[in-house]
């Protein structure tokens, strides 16, 4: 049998190298998120060894014995832990709204804020924090302008014949650039002692202050879209090669279209419904994971939910770490992802496949 094995690294040394590159990096993508979830409970201020994290969450399922005292059990189970989940499932819907826009729209500088949610969401948080401030009523009322942004951009796409795609891309960015307008138009209104600097840190984006009642109310909506997405990953593959194509091979282009933009768009609403504004995830995740697995969405879109995951998470780690006063997530997003993206234009020359 060692014979056999032998001779078939001899006969195809190159297939043998590329299949266990390939255990590598899906091994890698299943413990990454684990590793970088234990790191970011210890990470911070207030220290925790990684043992004493891992018996603090594993004490929640069976008892043990404390050796822990009641402010590290605090700091973990309700500061910490919370909000890395939180990040963990924002990047992760980000990262898979992203490669399924662009695999949709056959075009590697679309990003999950295409069709203007990402604007929409945000006037909808300005208009929350206009009315109460209460978490609550900024989330609902930003989810909700979220989806009716979408719904405006479609119904702009239909004044006029011509390719539907290209209709709709044009309609988000009008819409986009609406609601960025009514944004500037909440600022001017809005009480410059409280609810201007708010308004201005919610659009920056953070995590902080996450709590299990933002994953309660926001874990479904993005969880369902991420499921969506991953059950049709294959079919976003055919639709990635044209409409003539696609047809041709007897899927209902349509439906499938508008079964991907409705998912990614719920996904996109309620991250930015969570956690204001966090550009450039959804546009260099993608692109990162077409490196390591290839173009393929069978492969793409798990392997851009672990990516998703834990770069979000370490990002955030970073925020609340990395200075005395919180840098806002959104700011870090862009720093890394900006130059990261034109690292990634020099090493492609602008070809995507």
């Amino acid at each position: 049998m060692k014979g056999v094995r032998l001779k078939a690294k001899q006969e195809n040394p190159k297939e043998f190298a590329e299949k266990h590159t390939a255990k590598t990096i899906v091994i890698a993508l299943v413990i990454l998120p684990l590793v970088c979830l234990i790191v970011s409970l210890c990470v911070g201020r207030f220290g925790v060894t990684p043992a004493k994290a891992i018996s603090i969450m594993a004490s929640n399922l069976i008892p043990l014995e404390p050796d822990w005292t009641g402010i590290q059990e605090t700091v973990i189970m309700k500061v910490r832990f919370p909000r890395a989940l939180l990040a963990m499932l924002v990047g992760s819907g980000l990262a898979i709204a992203g490669a399924s826009f662009q695999g949709l729209f056959r075009n590697p500088l679309v990003s999950p804020g295409i069709l203007g949610v990402a604007a929409g969401a945000g006037f909808g948080a300005c208009v929350g924090i206009l009315i109460s401030g209460a978490v609550l009523v900024v989330q609902s009322i930003s989810f909700g302008i979220g989806l009716v942004a979408v719904v405006g951009a479609y119904l702009i796409s239909k004044l006029k014949t011509g390719s539907s795609l290209l209709m709709l891309v044009l309609s988000g960015v009008i819409i986009g650039a609406f609601f960025q307008a009514m944004i500037g138009i909440a600022k001017t209104v809005a009480d410059p002692e409280e609810q201007l600097p708010a308004i201005v840190y919610w659009l920056l984006g953070s995590i902080a202050g996450a709590t299990y009642n933002d994953l309660l109310w926001g874990a479904p909506p993005i969880l369902l879209g991420i499921a969506v997405l991953l059950a049709l990953r294959w079919r976003i593959n055919i639709l990635s090669l044209g409409e003539e194509e696609a047809k041709s091979l007897g899927v209902n282009t349509t439906w499938l279209r508008w079964t991907v933009v409705i998912a990614a768009t719920v996904i996109t609403a309620a991250s930015v419904s969570l956690c204001g504004m966090v550009g450039w995830i959804g546009l260099v995740i993608p692109h990162i994971g077409r490196m390591l697995v290839g173009p393929n969405h069978k492969v793409l879109l798990p392997a851009c939910v672990s990516i998703g995951a834990f770069s979000v998470l370490i990002i955030d780690d970073i925020a609340r770490s990395a200075t005395a006063a919180e840098i806002p997530l959104g700011i870090l997003t862009a720093v890394v992802g900006a130059p990261f993206f034109a690292y990634l234009l020099r090493r492609t020359g602008g070809r995507w496949a």
